[in-house]
């Protein structure tokens, strides 16, 4: 029998003042709130069940520069084994940096994020281009592999993982400090699924 191939576990950051109060959180580098913290945690202690169910076997640990994704993974118990990548920072939203969708659209009703993008920020080519490349890397991991980083950049990081377009990202909601892995179907590198979707029943508990 074939050994299994690796799975990759998608952890969002803690909550943040600015997730609170919905304002996009693009580069600017804001701390988790205590009750993020305490998401923080919360999803430690899930991963750490997984791993002592030998279902998550972890080859490395990668996150997102930006403080919040990495106080997260420290929280949740793996700073000793995390790299930075730089790939994972969040999408940069130019100058709707700090606005809310309500405020955006008191001059542009009908916008849309996915479809319209933010002005003199990252185009939605962009952002694909950069999950394609991530997720090369990760069809090249011997193990599986955990990734904190944030919102909106692990929604473009599943499409791609998936083979879909950059805008199919807007079907990925993600809440804070949620668990999400990537897989395989049937033990084939040819048949990406996801295994599971925006799971925080560990913050509720």
């Amino acid at each position: 029998m074939s050994q299994a191939l690796p799975k990759i576990y998608l952890a969002r950051h803690g909550q943040t003042e600015w997730s609170v109060s919905g304002q996009h959180t693009g580069l600017t580098d804001i701390p988790l709130t205590e009750e993020g913290k305490r998401e923080a945690l919360s999803l430690g202690k899930r991963l750490r069940q997984l791993q002592e169910s030998k279902q998550l076997q972890v080859s490395v640990v990668y996150t997102s520069p930006l403080i919040r994704a990495k106080q997260t993974c420290k929280l949740a118990g793996f700073a000793s084994q995390c790299v930075d990548e730089p790939d994972l920072v969040e999408w940069n939203y130019g100058t709707y940096e700090g606005h809310t969708t309500s405020e955006i659209r008191k001059e542009r009703p009908d916008w849309n994020i996915f479809r319209d993008g933010c002005p003199d920020g990252e185009t939605l080519s962009e952002l694909g281009t950069r999950a394609d490349r991530f997720v090369a890397r990760l069809r090249e991991a011997k193990g599986d592999v955990i990734v904190f980083s944030h919102g909106h950049f692990l929604r473009f990081l599943a499409a791609s993982w998936l083979g879909q377009a950059p805008s199919e990202a807007r079907f990925f909601l993600l809440s804070t400090a949620s668990l999400s892995i990537l897989g395989y179907e049937h033990n084939k590198y040819e048949e990406p699924v996801i295994h599971l979707w925006n799971d925080n029943l560990h913050v509720k508990c």
